[in-house]
């Protein structure tokens, strides 16, 4: 099968079509035929050899890539949930362990796949596994109430976008912050009913505008590091903050002054340490999968597009800040 390998550490310039063997299916796994795959910031970060102190990227060379949409062609002893030509997606390799899915071919443990929603082609499908996983434990984790002011930093991103759209689901007060007029305009669309363009508004600021100085009841920080204390500022008392990068030397006191929850979420554990939960992930993405058949969620997809050969471009398109939504990899 065509695969892109890379094989050194440094960025998409390592990155080289190859022909590599077809994967065998496993008891308890599906082999699926990709046809598309979207690229997220973590597997660029694993393509760069980071985040340091974290080893979750696979021995090189490898096959890297988490998301994916495709059909089963071959199940494996022991799985009862789907059979040949169910189209599928999930968030399922590219981690240490696993195989990737920039490549025509995947083996997938079968407890992170649901069937694909009826519809999404599988193009749009491939771009919401790993930010809709996400995006729900995050709002799930911080117990969202349809009676909460929710605040969701960085609405139009990847994560962010999917969790604007649920917190709209599940009834809540939705405001978000954004860098441009143009990104106010799509996170509305997308459900956000206050926009915070963070460029020109304080914390204090947009605290007093849109909550009368009481803060905020549930933040989920998609951008973390720094934003945190951000994040810290804008809640209300005894809130809760949900944040996908806890990577920080921060200090904590603003939490115990506030009695905060916090909670880090880390996706990619399940398909680090086998046997974690996985099915809790199928469970997540046939929920979303009844939500975007029900159109109240839908993936943000930027206007790129790249194949298979091209799936180096697709990374710096990536990297280049300019995408606006997921940059997906047609396969086949």
């Amino acid at each position: 099968m065509h695969a892109q390998v890379l094989r050194a550490l440094g960025g998409p310039d390592y990155l080289e079509l190859r022909d590599i063997p077809k994967p065998e299916v496993r008891p308890g796994t599906v082999l699926i035929r990709i046809a598309a795959a979207s690229v997220n910031p973590i597997d660029a970060k694993i393509m760069s050899g980071l985040p340091s102190g974290l080893p979750i990227g696979p021995d090189l060379p490898a096959v890297l890539g988490a998301d994916l949409a495709g059909t089963v062609e071959e199940v494996g002893a022991g799985v009862l949930d789907f059979s040949s030509g169910d189209e599928v997606y999930g968030c399922a390799g590219g981690v240490k362990g696993l195989g990737g899915t920039l490549a025509e071919y995947i083996v997938a443990d079968a407890r992170l796949l649901a069937p694909k929603p009826s519809t999404l082609s599988l193009h749009e499908a491939a771009a919401l596994p790993l930010v809709t996983i996400t995006a729900w434990e995050g709002l799930e984790r911080g117990e969202i109430l349809a009676s909460d002011h929710v605040l969701i930093h960085g609405g139009v991103g990847g994560v962010g976008h999917v969790a604007v759209q649920l917190a709209k689901a599940a009834g809540a007060r939705v405001a978000t912050t954004i860098a441009s007029p143009e990104a106010a305009a799509v996170a509305r669309r997308l459900g956000a009913e206050e926009t915070i363009n963070f460029h020109d508004e304080s914390v204090t600021a947009y605290v007093d505008r849109l909550t009368a100085g009481r803060g905020f009841d549930l933040i989920f920080d998609t951008v973390g590091g720094d934003n945190l204390r951000a994040s810290f500022e804008a809640a209300a008392d005894e809130g809760r903050i949900a944040t996908t990068n806890a990577i920080i030397t921060q200090d904590l006191s603003p939490l115990h002054a506030k009695a905060l929850s916090f909670y880090v979420i880390f996706m990619l554990l399940p398909l680090l340490h086998r046997g974690l939960g996985g099915d809790r992930y199928a469970r997540i993405l046939r929920s979303a999968a009844a939500l975007v058949d029900a159109g109240k969620l839908r993936p943000l997809l930027d206007h790129s597009h790249f194949t298979l050969a091209k799936a180096g471009d697709a990374f710096r398109r990536l990297g280049s800040r300019k995408a606006l939504g997921k940059v997906v990899v047609d396969i086949s």
